[in-house]
């Protein structure tokens, strides 16, 4: 498959899990804008040295800057590919759009309640950075099963915390969804319910689709 996707949606709506069943199905490359600076730093590329610093200070990384770790991704890229996390607002958007173009963008909505209750029911090992959740993946008893480390709730996953990116995210993110709406690629995808179930739907609104 030679799609185009940008996959939107909440923090917590399961985006990073349904990305790489997806990819995985249908052949796209998966772009994860963490995972390219991850890589770019520890390859110690001249735009991951660039990205370091900025990191390393606690400063978010230039959309610039990102943008030109897509664009060297992109190129020799052959067939497809799904982006998450990227674009998370209007100008980033713009700017991909000077790189590639999007052939699809699947909203995956979810109802901001449900996400707080999956986000703040998370536990993560501080050993080996399993991450269980108390109803859907709990653990089998009070520490991590894999290594036996402690298990507790990262800061990001207090509701306090989870409310303000939720809405950071309806301020900086929710326009997109307009923005491609607008350009008739838009799929808004049901995003509740067993992880079978809503990946079932994203994958009838991927074939469904047509260029």
């Amino acid at each position: 498959m030679d799609t185009r996707i940008v996959l939107l949606g909440a923090p917590g709506s399961g985006k990073g899990t349904q990305a790489k069943r997806l990819c995985q199905e249908l052949g796209l490359t998966l772009i994860s804008t963490g995972d390219l600076l991850r890589e770019a730093v520890r390859n110690n590329t001249p735009l991951g040295a660039k990205a370091k610093g900025y990191m390393d200070a606690g400063k978010l990384v230039p959309d610039e800057l990102v943008i030109g770790l897509i664009e060297e991704k992109l190129k020799g890229l052959k067939g497809g590919f799904l982006l998450d996390g990227f674009p998370r607002n209007l100008e980033q958007a713009k700017m991909l759009d000077t790189i590639t173009g999007v052939d699809l963008a699947i909203n995956l909505d979810v109802n901001e309640d449900i996400i707080v209750d999956r986000i703040v029911k998370r536990r993560s090992c501080r050993q080996c950075g399993e991450v269980y959740h108390l109803e859907a993946k709990p653990p089998r008893g009070d520490v991590c099963d894999v290594c036996g480390g402690e298990l507790y709730q990262r800061s990001d996953d207090a509701e306090a915390t989870v409310r303000e990116r939720l809405k950071v995210y309806r301020e900086r993110t929710l326009p997109l969804i307009k923005f491609y709406g607008d350009r008739g690629v838009l799929v808004t995808v049901n995003g509740q319910g067993e992880i079978d179930e809503v990946y079932r739907r994203i994958l009838d609104a991927v074939k469904g689709f047509k260029k």
